[in-house]
């Protein structure tokens, strides 16, 4: 396998992390580029489309798939001319090994947020309406071969939605291994507190032994409160010989209004029916 020319940096993190808003700051600067659209999840399930979770054991990693997801990212560096390129696709907290097994050479960032913030604000996005344009933007990303099955499946969770005119999507956010069952079985709220731990979990399992040299860990919260000092240690660490002070725009959108939105938003009741499922992840970061 030839390795790439470019630096993979992958983004870690369970949704609602800040994800998204580090991706952003971090593609700001010349040479660092990514996906012209949200995640690709699609791309890191060629050849596995139809598995029922996201969880991949690193053997679902064979040839033909990491022949196909590194040809990926090669295009991005192609057509951006990118010395660094970043990836963020939060179902890939749960399958740690099986992406390092694609992409060995890569550096990574593992960004957590207390959960109780977290779970509320994918509370949200469970109940979004429709967005064709976000769809249209992930589409081009599918990979033709898998298109048929990932049509199917669009249609009949639409099909779903209008007969039982649910409130909410079918499902959303990286799936785990028993998603239906804990779908059918609990509210919105415990079921997105089982989802943010289980990434957060499996995520810090992954990174338990990782040497430092290739991965860096931020809170949210600390990157929301200094921005330039943590986005500029994430450069140094990625090799991105660039400054934030040179270049304030980066962070021009990062703000800490949201720190404890989440929590007070539940309530205080809510927050402890939540926590005895998500308690011990929480203390393990100093959220509880």
């Amino acid at each position: 396998m030839r390795s790439f020319p470019f630096t993979p940096l992958i983004i870690i993190g369970a949704p609602r992390s800040g994800t998204n808003m580090l991706r952003d700051a971090l593609t700001y600067f010349s040479g660092v580029a990514t996906w012209p659209c949200d995640e690709i999840n699609y791309i890191w399930r060629r050849g596995n489309a139809t598995h029922p979770s996201d969880a991949f054991d690193p053997e679902m990693a064979r040839p033909a798939v990491r022949r196909y997801i590194r040809g990926r990212f090669e295009w991005v560096a192609r057509r951006y001319n990118a010395d660094v390129v970043v990836e963020k696709t939060c179902a890939n907290s749960l399958r740690g090994y099986f992406v390092d097994r694609v992409v060995p050479e890569a550096k990574y960032v593992f960004i957590r947020r207390d959960g109780l913030d977290a779970l509320e604000s994918a509370m949200k996005r469970w109940q979004a309406a429709f967005e064709p344009v976000y769809i249209l933007r992930k589409i081009r990303f599918v990979p033709l071969a898998d298109a048929p099955f990932y049509a199917k499946r669009f249609l009949a969770g639409r099909l779903q939605s209008l007969l039982y005119r649910q409130a909410r999507l079918s499902a959303w956010g990286p799936r785990l291994e028993n998603m239906s069952d804990i779908i059918a079985a609990r509210p919105l709220d415990e079921t997105c507190a089982l989802q943010w731990k289980s990434c957060v979990d499996a995520a810090a399992g992954f990174f338990a032994n990782m040497p430092d040299a290739r991965y860096c860990e931020v809170s949210y919260e600390s990157l929301v409160k200094n921005p330039e000092a943590e986005l500029q240690r994430l450069l140094n660490f990625a090799g991105i010989n660039q400054s934030v002070a040179a270049h304030p725009e980066s962070v021009a959108g990062i703000s800490s209004a949201s720190i404890g939105k989440g929590r007070q938003a539940l309530g205080e009741d809510t927050a402890t029916r939540l926590m005895p499922l998500i308690k011990d992840t929480m203390a393990r970061y100093g959220y509880a």
